[in-house]
Order: structure tokens, then C-alpha cells, then sequence
């Protein structure tokens, strides 16, 4: 079976390397290690459903079933040997191979001509306001502590790259507003 990959199967394969986890214990490893900063986790159902996806692909297995009088039935998955060939796979190809993943901001900078210069002014200044934020927050992560030690930087590779892509993005943006600025750029506004 071919599976389509994505990055919460890659998520859920790499946490079941540390050994079996359920359900809930995936969702809580990837909020608490701070995955769910570049894996879409949603809600609880897009990861029950991915997990029987995988196990349908025969990427990770059901080995056995927990019960506490104090939570429901909790089904534990590990990792097959087919799966973790797949996610070094994975892992390979999404590393070496650039690939156009159709995000939402430069989806509405091809249609910036529908509103006056002025207005794309003030819209991507708001951005970069919230960027500054998001940037000082990235930055915070970054120092994370875990019982009064530093997280080791392996682990927070994903923060570091999305502070520079951030930072990146608030570079070009002043660029763009100093542009609109000294009337560099500007266009009249209209249907396409």
C-alpha cells in the first residue's frame, strides 16, 4: 500500500521511535514538545484518524489495550519495521526536497491589486506588528527550559528555522512598506 505522507504521520511515526504510546499520549508528547507548532494536530479525531490510517498501512500496530478506572480504554501502538522505513523515508525526502506547500500569505499577495496601495500598506503593517510578536515568542521557546535544564538544540531545529523564516518574511515586508512608501511600488486598484 502506498501511503500518502504528511506531517502528522510523520509526527505520530517519530514519537512511536521512543517506544508505544495511545492515542492521548501522542497529542500530549506533541503539544508538550512543542510539535503542534509545525504539525497540524487540530482536533482529537484528525489523530485517531490518521493512527487508523497508519495501522490500516501497516506503519504501526495495535499491541495492547490499557484500562483505569479513571480513563476510557486506551488502545497502545508501536511501531512496525515497516514504519520505521517509511519515516526515515519521509524524513530524507522532506529534508533534501524543496516542495511548494501553497500557504495562505503569498496566496493573497497575488491579488494585493484589489485594494489601494495605501491599504496594503496598512494591512502588511499590521502583519509585521504580529510578526514582531511572533518572532519574541519564537525567541522565548527557544530558552525553554525542561526541570532547570536547556532543551537540546536538536530539539528545537523546527524553532530555530521558523524564527529565521520569520524573520525573513518581517525583513521583506519592510522592504515592501518602504517601497509604498517613497511610491517605489504602487498600482491602481481593481479587478485582475
Amino acid at each position: 500500500m502506498t501511503f500518502r505522507r504528511s506531517p502528522l504521520a510523520l509526527a505520530i511515526l517519530g514519537l512511536l521511535e521512543n517506544g508505544p504510546l495511545h492515542p492521548y499520549g501522542l497529542q500530549r508528547l506533541i503539544r508538550q514538545w512543542g510539535k503542534d507548532q509545525v504539525v497540524n494536530v487540530g482536533q482529537r479525531t484528525s489523530l485517531y484518524r490518521m493512527i487508523v490510517r497508519l495501522e490500516e498501512g501497516g506503519l504501526i500496530t495495535a499491541v495492547a489495550t490499557e484500562r483505569d478506572e479513571r480513563y476510557p480504554e486506551r488502545t497502545v501502538y508501536h511501531l512496525t519495521d515497516d514504519g520505521r522505513a517509511i519515516c526515515r523515508q519521509w524524513l530524507g525526502e522532506i529534508m533534501t526536497t524543496p516542495r511548494n506547500e501553497y500557504p495562505e500569505f503569498p496566496a493573497a499577495l497575488s491579488f494585493v491589486m484589489l485594494v489601494p496601495p495605501e491599504a496594503a500598506g496598512e494591512l502588511l503593517a499590521e502583519r509585521r506588528e504580529k510578526l514582531t510578536k511572533r518572532i519574541a515568542e519564537l525567541q522565548l521557546e527557544l530558552r525553554t527550559e525542561v526541570e532547570g535544564k536547556p532543551v537540546p538544540r536538536f530539539a528545537l531545529l523546527e524553532t530555530e528555522y521558523q524564527v529565521a523564516v520569520t524573520v525573513a518574511e518581517a525583513k521583506w515586508i519592510d522592504g515592501i512598506l518602504h517601497d509604498l512608501r517613497n511610491g517605489k511600488l504602487t498600482w491602481t486598484p481593481g479587478p485582475v
